[in-house]
C-alpha cells in the first residue's frame, strides 16, 4: 500500500530546513517528495528510485514537469529508517541525505516560501519538523 502525507498549510522560509524521518517497507521501490506551492507548482520534486538506482529531482509549474536532474548517489535501503533535511536557500534547494551526501537542486521559480509539502509512495513519515 502506498503512503501519503501532505500539508498544505507549511511556512517555511529561505534560510529554513524541513527535516522528516520516515521509514522503507522491506518492499520499497521508489516514493517521492513534492515542496511547493501546492501540487500543479512544486518548487523541488525528489523522487528516490530505488528500483533503477537514481534519485530523480525535477519541478513542475502549472501541472507541467520541466527537466529532470539525476543523480547515480544511492543510500536508500528498503526495509531502513530514514532521516532527510531539505533547505530552502535562496537559489537552491539542499537536500541532505542519510548518509551525509548532499543534493542541489536550483529554486526555479524564485520561490522566498514554501506552503505545500506532499510525501508518497514507499516511505512512512514517522516524525516531521522545520527549523
Amino acid at each position: 500500500m502506498s503512503e501519503k502525507f501532505e500539508i498544505v498549510n507549511l511556512e517555511l522560509k529561505s534560510g529554513e530546513s524541513l527535516k522528516i524521518k520516515g521509514q522503507l517497507p522491506g518492499d520499497a521501490r521508489s516514493f517521492s517528495f513534492n515542496i511547493g506551492r501546492n501540487s500543479s507548482d512544486v518548487g523541488l520534486h525528489f523522487n528516490p528510485r530505488l528500483s533503477e538506482n537514481t534519485i530523480v529531482c525535477n519541478s513542475k509549474r502549472s501541472n507541467n514537469w520541466e527537466s529532470e536532474q539525476r543523480s547515480g548517489h544511492m543510500c536508500f535501503t528498503p526495509g531502513s529508517d530514514v532521516k532527510i533535511s531539505v533547505k530552502l536557500n535562496g537559489d537552491k534547494f539542499e537536500v541532505k541525505l542519510p548518509d551525509g551526501h548532499e543534493i542541489t537542486f536550483p529554486n526555479r521559480h524564485g520561490y522566498d516560501k514554501l506552503t505545500y509539502l506532499s510525501v508518497k509512495g514507499d516511505f512512512k513519515v514517522t516524525s516531521f519538523k522545520y527549523e
